[in-house]
């Protein structure tokens, strides 16, 4: 890992045994991109890779030729209007109504190690030898703004993380209506897009497209990464597939408003822009002083899908989430939500509870409906007191005697949301983010804190600590159950309006922030709605989210299949849910429940007292057996083996570190007669080792299973012999290989 500057063609080159990324300071003084990808060997000079020359029609800096026109040059922080037609990275709006600015390159400097982001969730380093930050200055000389364009490179993997920091240095009061995270300009457009798209229970789909001339674009306008797009994106090479080809992904640290962006000029040229998004965002910025951008991650590799996530995985467990949970399996847990909904009484959560504790669980959570006047979903939110109708001995007795079962204690909070009907409304009504003059529209009957004052947030942790601190409570689910409208806040200028999403969403850290601080062992899950704000920026908080409200196990196998494209295991909350489902009305095997769900952090959405005694002694089974694997499953190194969005199977893998266990879920959505013979290749493996195969009893070399293939045929291949019992729709096997 190095970066090197090269005085005499003022380049910087900045790799590992990886990648490179080349950039060099242009003849006007603004810096270039050069090179991005493969590592390629050092030398003094990479100016050829600067490609300039007279094209028709186009706008030219200099009187003295018509070959420099921005138009047509890869730069690495460009803006608009001087001869750049293509949408910028930055746009500095002046006193005078301009917003044309030139950043100038001033001066370096090279840090061992990775500074932290100012209030903003980032990638962090424990030792200095694990990166390297070079920090670029440019400065516009009208304004005297001055940008600081941060490139952290990492000495493992193909990881480059970047974000910007402006300063206003000037005289005059200037305002960002952009500042983006970063820009990436790229030489071609020969790459396949790809996205995680949905919506509410259908979350993070994978949709590809041919990039083509013009602007290609995901993002969120709704206050929070949303539930219909993800901040992640993948460049992948056409023949690119999971085990080979050149990739790369690019990943977005935030949790608020983002876009994401290709444009494709008519030369082929392609810009990627990431960072928030723009059309909803203004920052004033008074003289003396700055703001940071969120970070973006950048991943490249040439050895296809699998190895990008893998990357992304490995980053995000071990420096990205932090704290006491980061690195430790997480409890089997038991939510009673779908169990008992707002219909419970302390005695009735604790006969749950007892059947959990009977079975192996380890927490139980006491979901929505604890609190205030909360009996249904119009009232009570904002009011984090137990109500003594249902819990007479508040949290703090209920927490004990969970915790006098041998189990441990989590409770549902979302602290971003009150209901009109509700103490902390009728005391705060100007505590909304609301329009004057203008509608309330509600979501879910309930309305949006304006977090962007310090004072809601403040009163919001107290009540969250005073509880924490009362009782035994070792996990929290954080929900967020409706995006922002009517985004405007009284207790800020009309000048600083602009700024509210953004504000909002820093109050959302600041929160997070200060409750694990002061309680480092409690696991905080975020949710919102499930999937709705499932990003980085989360989980630099809260290790694990819950990956969507939808529980059924044949649409999960979408939604954990896409979201495994950038999010690690450990991270996805995956449960066995009752069936019917509630989302679907689906009827699927328990085994098939559990076989999907075990690729997560595992638990059980339903009252383990309504099982037979057939299904109870099988949930026995399944908790001890996760149990046994559950490092494996959640920190080893995950493999997609086949899609569910390409046909009526799906498979995946996990492999331990020392590669002597492999755990292999195989998926059949629908059942079929007089079918072909399949195999599955898997991945991973030691070649020359021999892994039994539980299931069987046999035993197969790793080169073996990885280049022959798994043999996966079952009775669907021709006729079931008698006293074998069928196949069904919804079919999964779980296949244990393991070294002995």
């Amino acid at each position: 890992m190095s970066i090197l500057y090269h005085e005499n063609s003022k380049t910087f080159h900045l790799y590992n045994d990886r990648i490179s990324y080349i950039m060099t300071v242009m003849r006007n003084g603004q810096l270039g991109q050069l090179y991005y990808g493969k590592r390629i060997r050092d030398r003094e000079d990479f100016s050829h890779f600067l490609e300039t020359c007279e094209r028709p029609m186009s706008s030219c800096i200099y009187d003295d030729g018509k070959s420099f026109s921005l138009e047509h040059i890869r730069q690495e922080y460009p803006s608009f209007g001087t001869t750049d037609y293509r949408q910028g990275a930055v746009e500095v709006r002046q006193e005078n109504g301009s917003s044309i600015s030139e950043f100038i390159y001033q001066g370096y400097r090279i840090e061992e190690g990775k500074p932290a982001l100012a209030a903003l969730p980032a990638t962090y380093t424990e030792k200095a030898e694990e990166a390297q930050t070079l920090f670029v200055t440019l400065a516009d000389s009208v304004t005297g703004v001055r940008v600081e364009l941060l490139y952290t490179i990492f000495a493992e993997g193909g990881v480059l993380a970047r974000s910007a920091r402006f300063y206003n240095e000037g005289e005059q009061t200037i305002r960002l209506g952009r500042a983006m995270s970063l820009c990436l300009d790229l030489p071609d457009r020969d790459y396949i897009w790809q996205q995680l798209s949905g919506c509410w229970a259908r979350e993070r789909h994978i949709y590809s497209r041919n990039l083509e001339p013009g602007i290609t674009s995901i993002g969120s306008m709704r206050g929070n990464s949303s539930h219909e797009q993800n901040p992640f994106l993948v460049l992948k090479r056409p023949f690119a597939d999971e085990r080979q080809g050149e990739v790369i992904g690019i990943s977005l640290i935030y949790s608020g408003n983002f876009r994401m962006q290709a444009e494709v000029d008519a030369h082929d040229t392609l810009r990627i822009l990431a960072g928030i998004e723009p059309d909803a965002f203004e920052w004033k910025l008074e003289c003396g002083e700055s703001f940071q951008t969120p970070e973006a991650v950048m991943v490249y590799t040439d050895r296809g899908l699998n190895h990008m996530s893998q990357t992304f995985h490995k980053l995000y467990q071990k420096r990205l989430a932090r704290g006491y949970w980061r690195d430790r399996v997480r409890p089997i847990l038991n939510n009673n939500w779908e169990a008992t909904y707002f219909d419970f009484t302390e005695d009735r959560l604790i006969e749950i509870a007892s059947k959990a504790k009977e079975c192996g669980v380890e927490l139980f959570v006491l979901d929505d409906g604890w609190f205030g006047g909360r009996n249904g979903e119009k009232a009570g939110l904002g009011d984090w007191k137990p109500n003594p109708e249902r819990l007479p001995n508040g949290i703090k007795g209920l927490a004990d005697r969970v915790e006098g079962l041998g189990m441990q204690f989590g409770l549902w909070f979302e602290p971003e949301m009150v209901n009109k009907d509700s103490d902390l409304y009728r005391q705060h009504p100007d505590w909304i983010l609301s329009t004057p003059q203008r509608r309330q529209s509600h979501g879910r009957f309930q309305y949006v804190l304006d977090f962007s004052r310090r004072e809601v947030v403040d009163a919001i942790y107290e009540q969250m600590a005073a509880i924490l601190r009362e009782a035994k409570v070792s996990y929290i689910k954080w929900d967020m159950n409706r995006s922002i409208t009517e985004c405007y806040s009284t207790a800020w200028p009309a000048d600083q309006q602009g700024e509210i999403y953004h504000r909002y969403i820093l109050g959302v850290y600041d929160l997070y922030e200060r409750l694990t601080s002061e309680f480092p062992k409690v696991l905080f899950e975020s949710c919102a709605s499930g999937g709705g704000r499932f990003d980085p920026g989360m989980l630099y908080y809260a290790p694990q989210g819950w990956t969507s409200d939808n529980s059924d196990a044949v649409e999960r196998l979408k939604i954990q299949y896409g979201t495994s494209l950038c999010y690690p295991v450990s991270s996805m909350g995956s449960h066995v849910s009752v069936v019917p489902n509630h989302q679907v009305f689906r009827n699927t095997p328990l085994h098939t429940r559990a076989n999907v769900a075990y690729f997560g952090t595992f638990g059980y959405e339903l009252d383990l007292n309504s099982l037979t005694k057939e299904e109870t002694e099988e949930v026995k089974e399944q908790i001890a057996f996760m149990k046994k694997y559950r490092q494996v499953l959640q920190f080893g190194t995950f493999y997609r083996l086949e899609s569910p969005f390409g046909g009526n199977e799906a498979a995946w893998m996990v492999v331990s570190e020392d590669r002597r266990t492999a755990l292999v879920g195989w998926y059949r959505v629908l059942n079929c007669v007089n079918g072909r013979y399949t195999r599955l290749r898997l991945e991973g493996l030691d070649p020359s080792a021999c892994y039994w195969d539980r299931r069987s009893g046999q035993c197969h070399f790793g080169d073996e299973l990885m280049y022959a293939g798994l043999i996966t045929s079952d009775e669907t291949a021709g006729q079931t012999p008698g006293g074998v019992e069928p196949c069904t729709d919804f079919e999964s096997r779980l296949y244990v290989l393991e070294v002995e």
